[in-house]
């Protein structure tokens, strides 16, 4: 009978190994003329075609996949945690921490880089760990780091921080108004390969433990008081789960900006394809969010050529039916199982 359930999941996740393989060897060519793909073939230097293939179309296509697999796999972790599949990697105010670190950067007119990280990145990652401990430290103000009380902490701060970044719009000129906002859509468009090493250490922890955590993930869809009866530590394995995903969201959303409903479409459509053991359920999320957030990016780059729009727009457009269309299903009222 595992043989039998076993076999279809097998058969998911190799397609979906071969969705992220084919999205990762053939969106960065998607475009190209001939002439231009012929003189990559041949690796040729100096070549205009080459160094936008090796400089702005790899790094770009490294840059999605990193971030569509962190947003995909912090929003399965959440919607485990609430057990609710609407639940998205916003939920508890990291990205508009992060917003508001990049909307200060904007509007004081600063332009640095440290330590290789451009001053932007940086300021909107202390704006993810400003908002990571203020919910922490919220949370902590009652026993226990109960769910219901992270959740109100996150929608506060999410309040907090995003009537913030309105004032500083309100008060900023017309230039650093549009340049907030710009970020705010979340793009792909300047990312390179500072980008990629910038993302590339919190995502990489943040997945690395996710995955080491999916047994107490199945354990969380049972309910916290059975989990809790069969050996797990709820709110140390809550800490920890909430650390590593929004660092690993703070760690993208500085880089992007806020890129939404990636965390929220991505985990529910490999939970109705594979269903709802994390163990099969986190690596499908992972390889299907990278190849999800890299296809939405060539729409963004190709519907309306040479212009280009950003990545957070499309997926936010695609994201509004969805999030109705689960409303509509009931599913915000439904176990995860």
């Amino acid at each position: 009978m595992r043989e039998e359930r076993g076999r279809p999941r097998r058969v998911v996740m190799i397609w979906m190994a071969l969705l992220a393989l084919a999205v990762a060897l053939l969106v960065p060519f998607l475009g190209m003329r001939t002439i231009g793909l012929e003189s990559v073939l041949r690796g040729e230097r100096g070549d205009p075609d080459s160094f936008i293939f090796w400089n702005l179309r790899v790094p770009r296509l490294l840059a999605s996949l990193l971030a569509g697999s962190a947003l995909a796999l912090s929003g399965m972790t959440f919607q485990a945690m609430f057990r609710n599949s609407l639940a998205t990697p916003f939920t508890l105010g990291v990205a508009s921490g992060a917003s508001l670190g990049a909307a200060i950067y904007v509007r004081l007119g600063l332009s640095f880089s440290l330590l290789g990280l451009s001053g932007l990145s940086l300021f909107a990652f202390l704006g993810a760990l400003l908002s990571i401990g203020l919910v922490y430290g919220l949370t902590r103000v009652k026993k226990g780091f109960s769910t219901a009380t992270m959740l109100l902490a996150g929608v506060a701060v999410n309040f907090l921080f995003s009537s913030s970044i309105l004032f500083i719009q309100y008060l900023s000129g017309v230039i650093h108004s549009f340049r907030i906002v710009r970020w705010l859509m979340g793009s792909l468009e300047n990312t390179g390969y500072r980008s990629v090493w910038e993302m590339l250490p919190l995502v990489a922890g943040g997945v690395a433990l996710v995955l080491c955590f999916t047994r107490e993930l199945n354990l969380f869809l049972t309910g916290e008081e059975l989990a809790q009866s069969r050996g797990m530590d709820v709110p140390r394995t809550k800490r920890t789960l909430f650390l590593a995903t929004s660092l690993m969201v703070g760690g993208v959303v500085a880089v992007c900006g806020p890129i939404g409903f990636v965390g929220m479409m991505v985990p529910h459509i490999c939970r109705l394809l594979i269903g709802a053991d994390h163990n099969w359920l986190a690596p499908a999320t992972l390889l299907f969010g990278g190849a999800f957030l890299a296809l939405c990016d060539i729409l963004s780059r190709t519907l309306i050529a040479p212009a280009e729009i950003p990545v957070g727009v499309i997926t936010a457009l695609l994201g509004a039916p969805f999030f109705l269309w689960l409303l509509l299903r009931g599913e915000s009222e439904k176990g995860l199982l």
